[in-house]
């Protein structure tokens, strides 16, 4: 009968034990269309639609994926889900795109994206307008301290698939979107620092332009002076 009782109270024990929690899923690598590419793949629908294939290095702890496209030009957004490592969509020809790959986990509520690469869909085009700058610090309504010299760092990355920016435009105010142009710099200019005061709420913007008269723009980003 003890033997009973012990058999009994070591079953309840692990019974009740509680599960380890699943794990959150993890980021995707982007393979292809390539970052900051002319993508020539596609596969034509008509006169101005192409069908392209998206692919990407699997994530562990996923069980499916969200592919996310953006038309640069409109902002028209196209999604679809897949528990696969590749998907395709229509798209516009001679048009430029960004796209992102989120992972899910079924037992989690975390999502997590991938970086976000921009590309061209191949078309008639013979020149290129500039992709707009990456934004790389600060990011998005990120919060930072100013230097010694009451400054911050703002720092980008911009291409052209032509290779022909003439010139990057930066524009920074307390105001949104920020009007005031706090400088003009060279094609090869990556960073700048903007003079900051404390418990202040800033807005920026990059505008990239090339020689033959193009110019795109970053977006706004916004960061605050602890």
């Amino acid at each position: 009968m003890r033997k009973i009782f012990l058999l009994i109270c070591l079953f309840t024990v692990f019974s009740c034990k509680k599960k380890d929690n699943p794990n959150p899923p993890e980021q995707v690598r982007l393979l292809f269309p390539e970052k900051n590419s002319e993508c020539t793949t596609g596969v034509d629908q008509d006169a101005t639609t192409s069908r392209v294939s998206f692919s990407w290095q699997r994530a562990d702890n996923t069980d499916s994926y969200e592919l996310r496209v953006t038309n640069l030009n409109t902002n028209t957004v196209q999604t679809i889900s897949t528990s696969a490592t590749s998907s395709s969509l229509p798209l516009l020809k001679g048009q430029p795109y960004s796209w992102l790959v989120r992972s899910r986990n079924n037992q989690v509520n975390n999502t997590i994206s991938s970086e976000v690469w921009s590309f061209y869909n191949a078309g008639s085009r013979t020149t290129f307008a500039p992709f707009p700058a990456e934004i790389l610090t600060p990011d998005m309504s990120e919060k930072v301290f100013k230097d010694i010299n009451n400054e911050v760092t703002l720092s980008w990355s911009a291409s052209d698939l032509d290779n022909d920016i003439e010139n990057i435009e930066v524009y920074f105010s307390e105001q949104n979107p920020p009007q005031n142009l706090e400088a003009t710099l060279s094609a090869t200019a990556t960073s700048l620092k903007v003079s900051v005061l404390s418990s202040t709420t800033y807005y920026w913007s990059v505008v990239t332009r090339d020689l033959e008269g193009n110019a795109t723009n970053s977006g706004v980003y916004v960061f605050s002076v602890l």
